[in-house]
């Protein structure tokens, strides 16, 4: 009875409590872009950026594959990109690391990949707003192999995928290389240096330059231009890729279509204006062709005298 009146009293003296309500301060978060029908192997190469310089709107939620073409110079890796960003959902930016300032060491590569793949680099073909694949070309001598390793990281961890285009003939890739090379200076056309054209007027006027090659040293700069592929493939075997060859693609229009099944495209007719330079045998572009001709005669390479592409 004791107990019961002392706690009875002690109830009686507690103060009055008061609810307080409390407002969670809730911050509502953008519902994340995802096509849940698409096949859950292609999620990781399903990209959505939200560039820092505009809105990409209403196609916010469209989603962008990365890649990255790497090549040799004078390969048809430009005629190739003509094709490529013939295709109204792709935007390949041309050879950007070309600016020695953007290689100069991993940390201007990365913020420049960074730039290309956010959707905040401009060129004459970006598409960027509604680009359903975005990406460049890199040459082989513009930073890629002293940093081979930190870009393949970088390249699996965007799940960046890689297009290799090299030329089979490698000796009408150092032809090609020479005339361009004798063009940058003498400026045949009009006094404008010009890497590619588009009416065969230009092809004709440019393909009348004759380069003479060094015979003695052609079998080792034709194995050395084998080898800088080979170790390509090698430091970029662990990235997804697809390997194509210049040729195969002249004779065989189909591999276009395995491109776009690559990244993933809705298949279109892709075109170019690029005219081809160096047109017919080689014999006729070549000032020494008896030299070049008599040193690679029975060996691996005798067949680049013969191929006409």
């Amino acid at each position: 009875m004791v107990c019961g009146l002392y706690i009875c009293s002690t109830c009686i003296q507690q103060p009055n409590t008061h609810m307080e309500t409390k407002f969670l301060n809730i911050k509502v978060v953008e519902r994340p872009c995802y096509d849940y029908g698409c096949d859950k192997s292609r999620v990781p190469y399903l990209h959505y950026p939200k560039p820092e310089t505009f809105s990409r709107a209403e196609c916010a939620c469209n989603p962008v594959r990365f890649f990255a073409i790497i090549s040799m110079q004078r390969s048809g890796s430009g005629w190739f990109e003509t094709l490529l960003n013939s295709h109204v959902n792709v935007s390949s930016n041309g050879e950007i690391f070309s600016i020695k300032e953007r290689r100069d060491n991993v940390s201007s590569i990365m913020d420049t990949l960074d730039r290309v793949y956010n959707l905040d680099w401009y060129s004459s073909a970006s598409k960027n707003h509604c680009s359903a694949a975005v990406g460049f070309k890199w040459m082989l001598n513009q930073g890629l192999t002293e940093h081979h390793n930190e870009i393949v990281e970088y390249f699996n961890s965007r799940s960046v995928s890689v297009i290799f285009l090299f030329r089979r003939n490698l000796l009408r890739r150092m032809v090609s290389v020479l005339a361009n090379s004798y063009d940058r200076y003498a400026k045949i056309l009009n006094g404008t240096h010009k890497s590619h054209v588009h009416s065969p007027e230009e092809a004709e006027i440019l393909s009348k330059y004759k380069p003479a090659i060094n015979s003695a040293s052609l079998m080792n700069d034709l194995k050395e231009m084998e080898v800088t592929a080979a170790k390509s493939l090698e430091h970029f075997r662990t990235t997804r890729h697809i390997i194509l060859y210049y040729e195969d693609l002249i004779s065989n229009r189909t591999k276009l279509v395995e491109v776009q099944e690559f990244l993933k495209l809705p298949l279109m007719d892709l075109t170019s204006r690029q005219v081809k330079i160096h047109r017919g045998p080689l014999r006729e572009h070549i000032k020494n062709w008896e030299d070049v001709n008599k040193t690679l005669q029975g060996t691996a390479y005798e067949s680049f005298l013969r191929a006409d592409y």
